[in-house]
């Protein structure tokens, strides 16, 4: 399937897989409470996974639905990281929630800003979920605009080979080249968006 075809069938893969992505809104404040642990890692400037190797995510301004959405997948295995899936495994439903309300408030939107370069023509289909300017189109897709380009290569690179699992990003990613996940990732990482969250 090309690439151009493809998204329009993530789309309607998407709408199906809506109901089960879609969380109540969470306390903030607590967020902020619960928040310590993850700091460890997503408050630090630049910070690097161990093994494999590559820059741990910016959460700050990240959507909250997609955040809840991502920690249930940690625990349920859907997602590889053992450090990740063992702190979400202890998290209650009404945590996750008040873990995303808070990241989704750490930084403000970036609406309206000019885009950074030219769209990428490997990059067409990204943007009926992510916007050419990597700011999710709907709360449950992740905004990726600003992100660690070596994270956003990683996570395509894991999709490509099953480390993550979604119906939607699997079949996407398995098209890609190696050259075609650098060249998506440089781009996004180059629009304004995510940043890594300040405990004030």
């Amino acid at each position: 399937m090309r690439l151009d075809r493809l998204a329009s069938t993530l789309i309607v893969g998407f709408a199906l897989a809506l109901p089960a992505m879609t969380a109540a809104a969470g306390d903030v404040e607590n967020g902020r409470n619960l928040v310590y642990t993850c700091m460890g890692c997503h408050g630090i400037e630049n910070y690097k996974n161990a093994y494999p190797k590559y820059s741990v995510p910016k959460l700050g301004g990240q959507n909250a639905a997609y955040i809840v959405a991502a920690l249930q997948e940690y625990a349920a295995g859907d997602r590889w990281h053992p450090t990740m899936r063992g702190f979400a495994s202890s998290l209650s439903a009404e945590d996750r929630a008040d873990l995303a309300a808070w990241f989704a408030a750490a930084a403000p939107p970036h609406a309206g800003e000019p885009l950074a370069g030219t769209l990428p023509e490997k990059a067409e289909a990204c943007t009926a979920c992510h916007g050419k300017n990597g700011k999710g189109t709907t709360p449950d897709y992740p905004n990726i605009g600003g992100q660690h380009a070596d994270y956003l290569a990683q996570a395509l690179n894991d999709y490509r080979l099953g480390k993550r699992k979604n119906p939607i990003m699997a079949p996407f990613a398995q098209q890609l080249t190696h050259d075609d996940i650098n060249t998506i990732a440089d781009y996004f990482s180059k629009q304004p968006g995510l940043r890594e969250p300040k405990l004030e």
